[in-house]
Order: structure tokens, then C-alpha cells, then sequence
């Protein structure tokens, strides 16, 4: 078996007793329960029997940040199922910004990731393939749920600002966008931000993610204005809690 380039060595035979002993183990089944109805059902039970599994199971899941698994509770069952002590986790991505996908929670106490820098720099020919079904479905629907996922990594004053901003737009939406002065005024009423620095801290966020645009309005005072389309936007309003 090749390793790293190297020709591993053969594995030595095994002890004669250890093997009689392991041949006569008794093998333990564990059948699944007929009241599975759900991921959620089926990762729970599988939380649940880990402690007593005595097998070792590696799990590797090529492209963890890809467009199929992006949904937040897809990563939430797969942190779940790391947390396993008789599951290894192994993952690999492809986007620089694919941590976003992750809050605090999952990264330290459950993926527990352990960063390793390994470009194949093989071209992207077989996904290059597809690139046109992704850009011409669901481009929206998309762009939500990534949207969605940034800012639920966000502190709740941030997330109430970005509703403020968000409801605006929906309520006026012939306005070319929101001057930053009546941002500040509605979210000072709300108690969101107590100066204009940390309201500026909370814009440079969420430009940073690319959910906040800049732009001047006819007036020529800066304005603010989410990128999304009025249907995308309510989504995004009525799946942020």
C-alpha cells in the first residue's frame, strides 16, 4: 500500500492467541429502531449508541462546504455525528471562506477541527463540467441560505441591525436604499448602538460578507442596500430567529 509517496511496510502477523481470541468475539448487531422518521431521529440514536460501539468508524466527506451541504442543519447533524468517540471525522474544502459555515460551538467543542493545508492543484475540469446547472438554478435560493448562515454567526445587536436595514427596504422599496444618518437614528431609538462607531463596526461586517452594499443616492449622501430580491429578502427575515 502506497503512504505519502513511500511503500508501507507489511503489517506482521498476528498473534496466534490474539487471533483465536478475536475469531471467537462475539459480534454485537445493533438494528435500527422502526421509529426513525427523520435525519434528526437517526442522528440522535446514533449519538446515542456510540458510547457502547466498539468499532472505529472513519468518516470522510469530500467538499463538506459544497452547494448540497451548505443548509445549516445538514452542518449541525454532521457536528453532532463528530462528536461520536468512536467516529473520526475527515473533511475537505474548497472555499477560503468556508469556516463562515460554522459557529463557535461547532468548530471548538464539536468538529474540533484539526487545520492541515493540502492543495491537490489538480484544474478543476470534472466540476467545471457543472458549473452551468449551478448558475442556473436556484441562484437565489442560494445566496439566502449563505446569507442566512453569516449572519447566525453574528452577535443579536448585529442581526437587529441588519433587520432594521432589511425592513426598510422592504417597506420603501422604490428607495435607492437607506442613508446611513436614518440607520443610525432607528437603531440609537432601538437601543442597538450607542454611537456611530459601533454601527460602522457592524457595517464593516456585514459589507466584509458582501450582505450590505454601499452606494450614493441621488441626493448624494451614502446609502445602504441589501442585494437580494424582495421575495429572497422576506425568507431570509422569516428564517432568521
Amino acid at each position: 500500500m502506497a503512504v505519502g509517496g513511500a511503500l508501507a511496510p507489511p503489517a506482521p502477523p498476528l498473534d496466534p492467541p490474539l487471533k483465536a481470541k478475536t475469531s471467537t468475539r462475539k459480534k454485537q448487531q445493533t438494528q435500527l429502531p422502526n421509529g426513525l422518521k427523520s435525519i434528526d431521529d437517526l442522528v440522535t440514536f446514533i449519538v446515542d449508541i456510540s458510547d457502547d460501539c466498539n468499532c472505529s468508524i472513519c468518516l470522510l466527506v469530500h467538499n463538506i462546504d459544497g452547494p448540497a451541504l451548505r443548509d445549516p442543519d445538514l452542518q449541525q447533524h454532521l457536528a453532532r455525528v463528530s462528536c461520536c468517540s468512536c467516529i473520526c471525522l475527515v473533511a475537505s474544502i474548497d472555499h477560503v471562506n468556508a469556516p463562515l459555515l460554522w459557529d463557535k460551538k461547532m468548530v471548538y467543542t464539536q468538529f474540533k477541527w484539526s487545520w492541515h493545508h493540502v492543495p491537490t492543484f489538480v484544474p478543476y475540469k470534472v466540476e467545471g463540467l457543472f458549473n452551468p446547472l449551478i448558475l442556473f438554478s436556484s441562484g437565489h435560493a442560494q445566496t439566502t441560505k449563505t446569507a442566512l448562515v453569516v449572519l447566525q454567526s453574528l452577535t443579536p445587536n448585529a442581526q437587529s441591525v441588519f433587520r432594521v436595514l432589511a425592513e426598510f427596504q422592504l417597506a420603501n422599496e422604490k428607495e435607492e436604499g437607506m442613508h446611513v444618518s436614518e440607520l443610525y437614528t432607528k437603531c440609537r431609538e432601538q437601543f442597538l448602538v450607542s454611537s456611530q462607531v459601533t454601527l460602522n463596526a457592524h457595517l464593516t461586517e456585514f459589507k466584509d460578507h458582501k450582505l450590505v452594499k454601499m452606494r450614493r443616492h441621488s441626493d448624494g449622501q451614502d446609502c445602504l442596500h441589501i442585494p437580494l430580491p424582495t421575495n429572497a429578502l422576506e425568507k431570509l427575515l422569516q428564517e432568521l430567529v
